[in-house]
């Protein structure tokens, strides 16, 4: 049987040396988990679980979640197409994806807080903030529910794509004695695929959320009805925002607007 901890280090591309250094643990003891010759103790198996963002269940039962693939719109000019109606399932646009999260990194990539898990939050705001305003796609991107709150499907995958037409790179770090994964742009966006609206609405969500460490945001996700009306490992609907509580609403309803 295929082992998780091996199969999510090489995902990464961590060396058994980085993983073992993140881990606070030697290579050799590494190498005994990953052949499964010991038992994880319980605060391995929390690091694994943050290092990774997966649940303590996937660990312990040593099984990849079952991650669904997108439904790709490739053309930036389909993107802003409006629809009629609204749509369960998300219209996916790499070109889109690919410039938002470049606007993205040069707009606050910087910042010592952002690393991946707070830019998997931030991208999820963007997209269900301006579905429940506008009742329309901005990105459009598939998220499931992880642990620690919606991560979105896919985003390896395109950011590996990414990394190899050097439009950004990669780097290691720690933030808080926490491993950290950070992405550098290489380029500006190319704004194109955007509307003004499009543009308003990441700023003001970049303004109210950006400063904000991964825990906030992780929290902050918890507390919305998306993400606490879906089962682990599921794709998050967006009709779903229609529901949200105050706490996390950003649309005002009058009795008819539903």
């Amino acid at each position: 049987m295929s082992n998780i901890i091996k199969s999510l280090r090489e995902e990464k591309k961590y060396t058994q040396k980085d993983l073992a250094k993140l881990l606070g643990i030697t290579r050799q003891t590494l190498v005994k988990y990953e052949t499964q010759k010991v038992n994880l103790p319980a605060d391995i198996i929390k690091k694994l679980s943050e290092i990774f963002d997966l649940s303590y269940e996937a660990i312990i039962d040593n099984k990849l979640p079952k991650v669904p693939a997108y439904n790709i719109i490739a053309d930036c000019n389909d993107a802003n197409k409006s629809n009629v109606q609204r749509i369960n399932i998300p219209q996916n646009n790499i070109d889109k994806f690919k410039e938002v999260f470049l606007y993205i990194l040069n707009k606050v990539g910087a910042k010592p807080n952002i690393g991946q898990v707070v830019l998997y939050k931030l991208l999820y705001f963007i997209d269900f903030d301006f579905y429940e305003l506008y009742e329309e796609q901005l990105i459009g991107a598939e998220y499931i529910k992880n642990k620690y709150g919606p991560t979105p499907v896919d985003f390896i995958k395109i950011v590996d794509k990414m990394k190899k037409n050097d439009d950004l790179q990669e780097v290691k770090a720690v933030y808080f004695d926490r491993p950290q994964t950070k992405y550098l742009p290489n380029r500006a966006a190319n704004l194109n695929c955007l509307t003004a609206k499009e543009i308003k609405h990441i700023d003001d969500i970049l303004d109210k959320h950006s400063d904000k460490t991964a825990k906030e945001l992780s929290d902050l996700s918890h507390k919305d009805i998306p993400w606490i009306s879906t089962e682990d490992g599921q794709i998050i609907d967006y009709e779903s925002v229609f529901y949200r509580t105050p706490e996390t609403s950003v649309r005002t309803y009058d009795d008819d607007s539903i």
